[in-house]
């Protein structure tokens, strides 16, 4: 076997091998152990080398043929009696510049790809001399594909954060490893724990207070989509963008807010609707079923966390409902209207601050059907490398089937594990607050 294909081959193994670990610790629903961290730091470490090495073959051979075409036109020129050119030490393709490889857009990435893999069908030259050192790498086996152009993989995400009503407002931070370690502190200015200000005497002793913390550990969750393309949708140019951009991003920015708010933790995002943070109002005395009025949306609003960073999610059965609502004859809900920083579209205002449709929401009359949040309380993180995006046909060829797959990676939690108590009172406050059923 030469030195390229052992790179190619310990790299599928190592990919394998690693996938694995992260499978047994996710199947038992744990944290990787101690020996399991350190074995995926190093065939990560061990990656990255492979890579490297990759390359240097891939720009070897790209020298070789650039080398081989440039003396052979020179010793035909000699044998003709013409003067010989200067020779070409390296030719680089302006192509390689071009974040979509040359390709006009995804469906015309798409053909070549059909076309290189049907038996009699052309190579494109944009696959076999630009994008296949640069960004495609043909695995091995059942998993033969190739990697998509960074300019379509950007598509697609961009387009999640459009279609998600959660995502942007969380302001996920990257991360280049698959888990996090931070530093919880829950406590509060008037608590008996954590950071004191205390007034002092002349003269007096003073007491030392220390930090609250708790070391916790965030893991990234793998999240993707796997869609399949026939022969005659491949040559629907539109249509085909259509599914495997705004299509694939809508049914991806569903599945990250639906975790977002009632994720498990388990294999996916901790929601905040399922999380110990989370404070419930209660609903009136006599109140009707299936309706909100103003003294919920008043008693919510107050139980938020730093509510002048607090955002409205609902479901749109809902919306009816509070474009009603008043205090006192005054309207508490505000439609959207030019001069409004940030106004969201679709929400309006609700006691000053935005309200967004968000489908993961209960429906009217359903305990969640109305989320007053700070997002500030809600900790995410991503990969901080691009969205894998990869296609191939070798696993449908014989249905005349082509093979599209994303792969993103996302972890979340609230900071808090538990509602804070005030100073005074005992009502509860969180940056997570929802209305009880009325039923």
């Amino acid at each position: 076997m030469s030195g390229f294909k052992a790179l190619q081959q310990e790299r599928a193994d190592l990919i394998k091998e690693a996938k694995g670990i992260l499978a047994k610790a996710e199947a038992e629903a744990r944290d990787l152990t101690e020996a399991e961290a350190g074995r995926d730091d190093a065939i990560h470490g061990r990656l990255q080398a492979i890579d490297a090495g990759l390359a240097r073959y891939e720009r070897m051979q790209a020298a070789e043929r650039s080398a081989t075409a440039v003396v052979d036109g020179n010793v035909q020129a000699a044998a003709n009696g013409r003067a010989t050119m200067p020779r070409i030490e390296g030719v680089r393709d302006r192509i390689e510049d071009d974040p979509k490889r040359g390709f006009r857009h995804l469906a015309d990435f798409a053909a070549s790809i059909k076309s290189a893999y049907t038996p009699g069908g052309a190579v494109d030259e944009r696959l076999r001399y630009v994008a296949a050192p640069t960004d495609f790498h043909f695995e091995v086996g059942s998993d033969e594909g190739r990697m998509v152009p960074p300019a379509f993989r950007e598509e697609v995400w961009e387009a999640v954060q459009e279609y998600s009503s959660v995502l942007t407002d969380l302001a996920p931070e990257p991360t280049s490893g698959n888990a996090v370690e931070f530093v919880r502190d829950e406590s509060t200015p008037w608590g008996s724990v954590g950071v004191q200000a205390r007034w002092r005497g002349e003269a007096a002793q003073m007491t030392a207070s220390k930090l609250a913390t708790d070391p916790s550990q965030l893991r990234l969750h793998e999240l993707y989509a796997f869609v399949t393309s026939t022969g005659e949708l491949l040559q629907d140019a539109p249509m085909l963008i259509n599914r495997l951009t705004r299509k694939a991003a809508q049914a991806i920015a569903y599945k990250i807010d639906d975790a977002v708010v009632n994720g498990t933790g388990a294999g996916m995002p901790q929601g905040w609707f399922t999380s110990g943070a989370l404070v419930s109002v209660a609903k009136e005395s006599g109140q009707t079923a299936d309706t909100v009025v103003a003294a919920n949306i008043a008693k919510m609003y107050s139980r938020l966390l730093q509510p002048q960073n607090g955002i409205w999610y609902i479901n749109q059965d809902v919306l009816p409902q509070i474009i009603t609502l008043t205090l006192g004859n005054q309207p508490i809900w505000t439609p959207p209207m030019a001069g409004f920083r940030d106004a969201p579209p679709e929400g309006g205002f609700l006691l000053g601050r935005p309200v967004k449709v968000l489908e993961p929401c209960q429906t009217v009359g359903d305990k969640g059907d109305i989320h007053f949040v700070n997002p500030r309380g809600y900790y995410a993180i991503t990969k901080s490398t691009a969205p894998e995006f990869a296609s191939s046909m070798h696993l449908f060829f014989d249905y005349n089937v082509e093979a599209f797959r994303w792969i993103f990676r996302l972890g979340g939690q609230p900071f808090l594990s538990a509602a804070v108590s005030p100073a005074k009172g005992s009502s509860t406050r969180s940056h997570f607050v929802v209305l009880d059923a009325r039923a």
